[in-house]
């Protein structure tokens, strides 16, 4: 049984809890010891989250060597940041667990990266491949060649089509829809229910039907 700590507290670390906990579930042997979270809120230092404690910073990581790590931290807000707060940890990539819901569905022919979280009800096609540290949150759906970069999040409902490329920490709002071929810059972020029909230069906020550009997304 591998032990495993999440990083951050807020809700897609509490919904990756669900995921590994719905995993142990099913298993005739359970997969996973939750040993915890770790956060850099110190207000929530020694308290229990849905009966796991919080056991310190990010930076103490590297007091459970033996453990492996999930991270749950990145949002709209902050997504771009999401290299660097995971290297708050020290931790080699090889520390990082994949985990995925039991209720998801990935291709037998698909690829996923270390670090990576798919949660309930996300589709993943053939031959997508997904970089470390990725999040696909409920229901998103990766269709056939798609690529998605380190770090990135497709949020839920996201609709990613045939032959995307999605760069290195992007942010794909709820229920936005990416056309077949399109490509998404480095740190651009596609807002809800946008429809991108054309690429995406780097470092670009895209909202709207048809998706246009209104503004840097790092500011």
């Amino acid at each position: 049984m591998k032990k495993l700590i999440i990083l951050g507290t807020g809700g897609n670390c509490i919904d990756i809890l669900d995921a590994v906990l719905a995993l142990n579930a099913i298993a005739s042997t359970p997969s996973y010891q939750v040993r915890g979270f770790l956060d850099d809120q110190q207000k929530k230092h020694g308290k229990q989250i849905h009966g796991f404690p919080v056991l310190g910073a990010l930076s103490e990581a590297k007091r459970f060597p033996q453990d492996s790590f999930i991270n749950g931290i990145g949002s709209f807000h902050n997504y771009w940041l999401k290299s660097e707060i995971i290297a708050k940890t020290g931790l080699p990539l090889e520390s990082f667990e994949t985990i995925v819901h039991p209720r998801a569905s990935v291709s037998r022919f698909a690829a996923l990266g270390p670090g990576t979280a798919v949660l309930q009800n996300v589709t993943v096609n053939a031959h997508a491949r997904i970089g470390s540290h990725v999040i696909l949150l409920p229901n998103s759906v990766i269709s056939h060649d798609v690529v998605i970069g380190d770090y990135s999040c497709v949020a839920s409902g996201a609709c990613i089509a045939g032959a995307v490329r999605i760069g290195t920490a992007c942010y794909l709002g709820a229920n936005c829809s990416i056309s077949n071929g399109v490509s998404m810059g480095d740190f651009s972020l596609a807002g809800i229910g946008a429809v991108v029909l054309k690429d995406v230069s780097e470092n670009s906020v895209v909202v709207g039907n048809p998706a246009r550009s209104i503004r840097a997304a790092r500011r």
